[in-house]
């Protein structure tokens, strides 16, 4: 075993690792905002209950595999080029630099929730291409679309996960496409995959610099952000999604979402908000913010099923 506790594989074995938090880990929870949809190609959640996720690393394609062995003890696996890049990340994936201790949850379902999700913690991938290209394909259309768009997208241009073709990853299951092989897709391709042309251009543009984005996870959050805004076509809503994600940021809101300000609103005031309202009763959680949006989130309060919904739009048929 190594000096970093990861377990030198013989041929065609994974590399292992076991990870102990010191805290309940809900992995589901924590991850689950990674997952875009139920067809997602990058992330599965097995019969088990074991997460797979692939993803593109700095040192080359790579397969995890994460479960629970015990109360606060996750076991790790990896395949592929950067196996060891992975598992060295899980600490922070699963929430190691986020710090809840100054959270304070005040309103009734911000403690319900709290106290039923013990071991929820904000994310950080350390991969800002890797979550911008997602959070640009659903600026502005339904879940349903982006993710339409995603599967597509990563079928065609993404990579057999390490792992997947003859077990024991998932079989399916795709790693995204670089910056590089995102510049090089077709025209008729984006149409194909439904991707209009203002995330075209915006995607082109972040993949263009994305050397320079992934320069973000050393930023301190303000920086970070003011980084990512610096690209054409990425805004406030998309700056965030992507700092929750890849940075970890547990104060970053994204300010522009279509149910986030209702859900929000229903859930501390009873009633919707504007994103000025939303703002407004998520200032005393600062700085966790999206710390207690995805609390919100995860505790089933929210407005009523009966209101209008964005109407979904087929771009290839344009």
């Amino acid at each position: 075993m190594s000096a970093a506790g990861v377990r030198e594989p013989a041929r065609d074995v994974p590399r292992e690792s076991s990870w102990r938090a010191g805290w309940p880990v809900d992995i589901r929870a924590t991850l689950g905002t990674l997952v875009r949809g139920g067809g997602d190609p990058a992330h599965r959640i097995d019969a088990g209950g074991t997460f797979w996720r692939a993803a593109l690393t700095p040192a080359g394609p790579a397969t995890l595999a994460l479960r629970v062995a015990g109360p606060g003890e996750v076991r790790a696996a990896a395949w592929g080029e950067g196996a060891e890049w992975a598992l060295a990340g899980v600490p922070d994936l699963l929430g190691r630099r986020d710090d809840p201790g100054g959270f304070l949850p005040g309103h009734p379902v911000l403690v319900d929730a709290a106290r039923r999700h013990p071991g929820l913690r904000v994310p950080r991938t350390g991969l800002v291409f890797d979550q911008l290209m997602p959070a640009v394909l659903e600026q502005k259309v339904t879940g349903r679309e982006a993710w339409r768009s995603w599967r597509e997208l990563l079928r065609r241009f993404g990579a057999p996960a390490p792992g997947s073709a003859a077990g024991p990853a998932p079989r399916g299951m795709r790693v995204p496409p670089s910056a590089q092989d995102v510049l090089a897709i077709p025209t008729w391709a984006w149409h194909r995959a439904g991707v209009d042309l203002p995330r075209q251009r915006a995607l082109r543009a972040a993949a263009t610099v994305a050397g320079r984005l992934e320069e973000c996870t050393a930023l301190p959050p303000v920086g970070a952000l003011a980084r990512l805004r610096l690209v054409p076509g990425i805004g406030g809503w998309t700056a965030a999604e992507v700092a929750q994600r890849a940075l970890g940021d547990a104060d970053a809101v994204s300010v522009g979402d279509y149910h986030i300000p209702a859900l929000v609103g229903w859930a501390l005031a009873g009633a919707p908000v504007d994103d000025d309202g939303m703002l407004a009763l998520l200032e005393p959680y600062r700085p966790h913010r999206h710390r207690a949006v995805r609390l919100i989130e995860l505790s089933g309060v929210g407005p009523p099923r009966r209101g209008p919904r964005m109407a979904a739009r087929d771009y290839r048929s344009i």
